[in-house]
């Protein structure tokens, strides 16, 4: 298979390389560790690097792929593909300072980071996965209510994920500001942020248009599972 862009494999070229500490793999397949997240990839489509795929998703499990190009079908396992699309920004668009403090968030605050994003599940989080990079947050009388940060990091870019807020707190300018502030200290350390989107979510797509994001090309998410015996 013909790579011609690192973020055309977002997921094996980042838990390959610069947090491959985080994912099992025997090098025709990797899966990152159940806390931090649900990806998975192979290293090709031979039929050797899908069984070995298939290995790592066990029964009642839920696995993801996130691949530019479609994946021939993986035998024992049952699969959802969904359309994204993949933004990038080369710079932020510039704005005033938000009303509101940002802080940072971090080990103190895993428990309620896990329950917003339970809660208004912006994409897939589990118990570590905000160790995978930076976040920050927004917070009222002590309670967290918005947070942004980071996930994937294939090499020369860092994914803007876990993007989400409060229902009750919507409409207030908190998303756009966490992620101007997540995706400015990815550009001041030389890197290109970029996020994925679910290509029907036009609000969202135009939120990130308005942050300096443009849309770089269509992705397939395909999440796995494995069939229980009685299915």
């Amino acid at each position: 298979m013909s790579v011609l862009h690192p973020l055309d494999r977002p997921v094996w070229n980042a838990f390959t390389a610069r947090q491959a500490a985080l994912a099992r793999s025997d090098g025709r397949a990797l899966r990152l560790e159940p806390d931090y997240g649900i990806f998975v990839a192979a290293a090709d489509p031979s039929p050797e690097s899908l069984a070995a795929l298939a290995a790592l998703v066990l029964e009642g499990d839920e696995a993801a792929m996130v691949e530019a190009e479609p994946w021939p079908d993986i035998p024992g396992l049952a699969a959802e593909r969904r359309t994204l699309v993949q933004m990038v920004a080369e710079a932020v668009t510039p704005a005033d300072p938000p009303a509101f403090e940002i802080v940072p968030l971090g080990e103190a605050e895993a428990a309620e980071m896990l329950a917003l994003a339970t809660l208004t599940k912006p994409g897939p989080f589990r118990a570590r996965t905000h160790e995978l990079g930076d976040f920050v947050g927004v917070k009222q009388d002590g309670r967290l209510i918005a947070m942004a940060g980071e996930r994937m990091k294939p090499a020369g870019f860092t994914e803007v994920s876990g993007v989400c807020t409060l229902p009750e707190h919507r409409g207030r300018g908190y998303a756009g500001a966490l992620m101007r502030v997540v995706a400015a200290r990815i550009l001041q350390r030389g890197e290109t942020p970029f996020l994925h989107s679910y290509a029907h979510n036009a609000g969202a797509i135009g939120l990130y248009r308005s942050l300096g994001f443009e849309v770089r090309r269509q992705m397939i998410m395909t999440v796995l599972t494995r069939p229980g015996a009685g299915a």
